[in-house]
């Protein structure tokens, strides 16, 4: 599989990889907090020969340290929209983590007649519990000891701390810039230990087909947080999974790519 990198500079607000095939649906990948765009690399082999795919480093995060003053997840969605833009990318596939996952909710409110499908891998902003002590430990880790035992948390009881994120992430963080950027981000992401919400009368006017993914066992968001959805989210709820969905479940979140690529029908609950 080819690659190219856009660079954060004065064309392109955000530092963006690309992959996969050019002549495909376009899919844009949006990650979690304290990650980047490297955190979709156990789905990108499959979902790279369906699509072409857009993984864009949020604001603070990744190679967009530089333009990390845009912390709000509002912001946020602004310099996503903006990337695809310089990147000539009209209409696109979405898929959020996370973090991601609540950017990706505000672009798909944003730019209604630019999103083709929304898929949310255990999303933020679906309900005021977060589990901000995690998050802020995550924020400060630079060791590969530090990012292990901060990871091991989000996982569900018993399993292990993705192995496959720590070099990237160890590398990315030996920029103290980066380091300083996630912790103000997890400070205002967890202020009074309560995250911000998203209006579910707001997710209601979403208009295309929106599917979720969340496990039962999430430590991060609880899965209490995917109850009273609104008519057509299509819910999928993964028994014994945490947090980490790419790496516990990656072949159902692949699976949820896929579908929503093919344009196939979300509205069955139990997709």
């Amino acid at each position: 599989m080819t690659g190219r990198a856009a660079r954060a500079d004065a064309d392109i607000v955000l530092s963006a990889r690309q992959v996969g095939i050019e002549s495909g649906e376009t899919l844009v990948l949006l990650h979690g907090f304290g990650g980047s765009g490297h955190a979709f690399d156990p789905v990108l082999d499959d979902l790279g020969r369906k699509a072409r795919l857009v993984l864009p480093d949020l604001p603070g995060h990744g190679g967009s340290v530089e333009v990390g003053g845009k912390r709000h997840p509002r912001a946020g969605a602004d310099a996503v929209l903006s990337t695809l833009d310089r990147l000539g990318i009209e209409h696109f596939h979405l898929g959020g983590f996370s973090m991601g996952g609540a950017v990706a909710c505000l672009i798909a409110m944003k730019a209604p007649g630019r999103v083709k499908s929304l898929t949310l891998v255990a999303p933020g902003g679906f309900g005021p519990e977060i589990a901000a002590a995690t998050l802020r430990q995550f924020a400060r880790a630079r060791s590969r000891e530090e990012l292990r035992d901060a990871l091991s948390r989000m996982v569900a009881p018993g399993m292990n701390a993705p192995e496959t994120d720590l070099a990237a992430l160890e590398e990315e963080r030996r920029d103290q810039a980066l380091v300083g950027e996630l912790t103000a981000i997890a400070e205002m992401i967890t202020r009074d230990d309560r995250q911000g919400e998203l209006p579910r009368e707001s997710l209601a006017a979403i208009e295309c087909p929106v599917r979720v993914l969340w496990g039962t066992e999430d430590p991060v968001l609880p899965v209490t947080q995917s109850r009273d959805l609104p008519d057509g989210f299509a819910l999928r709820r993964i028994e014994g999974a945490g947090h980490m969905l790419l790496h516990e479940a990656r072949e159902v979140v692949t699976d949820a790519f896929l579908a929503a690529l093919s344009n196939e029908r979300a509205e069955d609950r139990a997709f």
